[in-house]
């Protein structure tokens, strides 16, 4: 009886004696935590080998890799409706988006380029980019340019170009691993309808399995190599 008390009085949860249920969750925290921590292992096991993948493709071969996604995409509708789009300065082996940009710029489009915060580096902004921006190098080798006066709102873009390191047909994406797109961005998981449209830029190499994934992660709606374009819902 003295169960059924402290049950009616609501000390318990759906019945079960508190500290039982403390055990429960416990346990569930450390399934969760090892889980994380495997997923963690082989993200960073397989990001090593996709950027050694990506670090094996020519100079040559980037640039007509660049060119050939750029004729890619300028057919796309997401593209060609587009009036604010945000790009990125590759780095590291990664897809040049700069054909890309140039077009958009001479399209009339307002075109945007990631700045990652002096003060914190786990915080990401955009600012405008024009023919006439001039780019300085940050610590890690990016490009960027000046930060604009009035802050640019992540949610203003309707189509964000987004660099990455390895993709699966899902359209999750691996990316350095410091979650920046991810925390920008991390309102689009509870409406995937709202915009801007994240859309993946790879190499068709870059293409693995199955990526493991975080909770953290924000799926993209497309990836485009200058092969094939993937999108969730038609895999």
């Amino acid at each position: 009886s003295h169960h059924l008390n402290l049950w009616v009085q609501g000390k318990f949860d759906s019945g079960v004696p508190g500290n039982l249920t403390l055990l429960v969750r416990f346990k569930l925290h450390i399934v969760h935590s090892l889980h994380d921590l495997m997923n963690k292992e082989a993200r960073n096991t397989l990001r090593d080998s996709l950027r050694q993948t990506r670090h094996n493709i020519t100079s040559e071969e980037q640039t007509k890799a660049a060119q050939h996604l750029c004729r890619a995409v300028v057919k796309q509708d997401i593209f060609i409706q587009a009036t604010q789009i945000a790009f990125y300065s590759s780095f590291d082996g990664e897809i040049d988006p700069m054909p890309l940009m140039q077009r958009a710029l001479a399209d009339g489009k307002s075109c945007y380029l990631p700045v990652i915060s002096k003060d914190n580096s786990n915080q990401m902004s955009f600012a405008p980019f024009h023919r006439s921006t001039k780019l300085a190098t940050n610590k890690w080798g990016i490009t960027e340019p000046p930060l604009p006066q009035i802050p640019v709102s992540p949610m203003s873009f309707d189509v964000v170009f987004v660099p990455l390191v390895g993709f699966d047909k899902n359209c999750f994406r691996l990316g350095m691993g410091k979650g920046l797109y991810d925390r920008t961005f991390g309102f689009k998981p509870a409406n995937h309808s709202r915009l801007p449209l994240l859309v993946g830029l790879a190499h068709e190499c870059q293409l693995t399995e199955r990526i493991p994934t975080a909770s953290w992660d924000v799926k993209l709606g497309a990836i485009m190599t200058p092969e094939k374009i993937y999108r969730p819902d038609t895999t």
